[in-house]
């Protein structure tokens, strides 16, 4: 447990009174990115006089909820480069809830104090319950289900949301902002079309008044968060003298653009190294398909070819040439931003995927690949389908996946696919042989490719010679030639 007076002297603590904090935002998935980001931005803020404080809510797991409570609340986050490492302690957070374990009905009051004016979440793309082709909910998600006939015990997160927005109302309080900080393009749209076609399924009355009096502001989100491992808690409690469960790591890097589209105001977030801006959609495409993108096929192929983390593929010089082209050549003439200088921006990003202390896990990349292939890697390849251009990186970033959730790997070793489709995955991979026809069935999954790229021959043809040769060839290999013959 995380005791304040045995840490060394070099860990900054709260230099700010934390008894003046008051309950202003509620954040629904405390999960390490969140832990590094956005509650880092608001505990700087706190050193110069913030009053603003986080009610941090676990709507499956309880565990980290208890070790925080447990700890009075505070966690330390330590931002690791290849030679040097700076702890500090995070205190802004005021409250601590567990759904399952302090009930929802005490999740949806904590979101219905009158101090609160923004709820916030980190709940990866799954958390949604929509469809990542549409963007739009998916009323048959069991979730969703669930929560049109039991509306006041939600499980989802739309259903949790619209329960406080109702209780909120009911109540004559000022409504809050709803801010996404997923990694989704337009997440503030995405959050909206959920919350409000859940809405409009209880009343067009219900749905009109969110549609007037909540905002969903977008925003992009950066910075790589490694998932802790016993050997990294084994190493930060030797430094510290001092266990912490709640710990977490990231490099150094920092970036949050938000859409200043809130209606009950907010912290000052630019006074700690925030961008402010009135249309985030250019900053996210960029972020999404050069790191995202290049982070996924990294981690398909990177895993494939047997390596472990991202840095380890920078390493080997053409998977390190390949993902800059797929940044470069690929990914870059899509993009709509301005006056950012996208080979400078790529470069980047490789010098952060060098970075050894940072140890990000491919198979934690790959998870969840069915929710995160459409904006990472599927959006560019319709662009250059429209505009009659290649992009065999993307391509070849596709046949990784299927090669991945076909399950097993280049030594025969079974893969745990974790994914909310892995069931569907898992038939489709039974119920078809290799090739063609394993490629022809996992793009009849909707939710992922839509209903028009199994229709184009030229894609459909491309991505199953790539998947072919990465079952003969290897991943490595794959990766070796596109690189020499490009």
């Amino acid at each position: 447990m995380l005791e304040l007076d045995r840490l060394p002297a070099d860990v900054q603590r709260p230099a700010y009174d934390r008894s003046q904090l008051k309950t202003r935002m509620v954040h629904i998935g405390f999960g390490a990115f969140h832990r590094a980001h956005q509650a880092l931005a608001t505990d700087k803020l706190a050193t110069k006089g913030s009053d603003w404080g986080y009610c941090e809510v676990n709507l499956n797991s309880g565990a980290l909820i208890q070790a925080l409570r447990q700890q009075d609340l505070l966690y330390t986050l330590t931002e690791m480069a290849d030679s040097s490492l700076h702890t500090r302690v995070i205190g802004v957070v005021t409250q601590a809830l567990h759904g399952k374990g302090d009930g929802i009905d005490a999740v949806i009051e904590a979101m219905s104090q009158p101090d609160v004016a923004i709820v916030s979440m980190t709940v990866t793309e799954k958390g949604y319950c929509y469809m990542p082709s549409s963007g739009k909910l998916n009323p048959d998600h069991p979730d969703i289900v669930h929560d049109l006939k039991n509306p006041t015990q939600p499980r989802s997160l739309p259903g949790l949301i619209l329960a406080a927005i109702i209780r909120r109302r009911e109540r004559g309080l000022t409504p809050f902002s709803v801010m996404s900080c997923d990694n989704m393009p337009e997440n503030g749209h995405v959050t909206r079309n959920v919350v409000t076609q859940l809405a409009e399924r209880h009343s067009h009355e219900l749905a009109e008044y969110i549609q007037t009096h909540i905002t969903f502001p977008s925003t992009m989100v950066d910075r790589i968060v490694p998932a802790m491992t016993d050997a990294a808690f084994d190493a930060l409690e030797a430094r510290l003298g001092s266990s912490d469960p709640v710990a977490v790591e990231a490099e150094p890097f920092f970036q949050w653009v938000i859409e200043d589209n809130f209606v009950n105001g907010r912290p000052t977030w630019e006074n700690a190294g925030a961008e402010l801006v009135s249309d985030v959609l250019p900053f996210e495409e960029m972020k999404l398909r050069m790191l995202n993108g290049s982070h996924s096929f990294l981690a398909y192929l990177g895993f494939l070819a047997g390596y472990e983390h991202i840095s380890d593929c920078m390493a080997d010089s053409h998977f390190r040439t390949a993902a800059r082209a797929l940044m470069l050549q690929d990914q870059a003439p899509t993009l709509r931003t301005q006056g950012v200088d996208l080979t400078a921006y790529a470069d980047s990003l490789i010098a952060r995927y060098e970075n050894r202390a940072i140890k990000h896990r491919t198979y934690q990349i790959a998870t969840d690949g069915t929710q995160k292939l459409p904006q990472r890697l599927l959006d560019s390849v319709r662009w250059h389908l429209r505009n009659g251009t290649s992009c065999d990186y993307l391509l070849l970033g596709v046949a990784g996946w299927m090669r991945y959730v076909s399950g097993v790997d280049e030594q025969g070793q079974a893969i745990e696919i974790r994914d909310p489709m892995k069931e569907q995955l898992a038939s489709i991979v039974a119920h078809s042989d290799e090739g063609a026809q394993r490629v022809e069935a996992l793009l009849r999954i909707q939710a992922v490719f839509g209903d028009d790229l199994r229709y184009q021959t030229a894609f459909v043809s491309r991505v199953t010679d790539l998947y072919n040769q990465l079952n003969t060839q290897g991943a490595r290999a794959m990766v070796q030639a596109l690189v020499t013959q490009a």
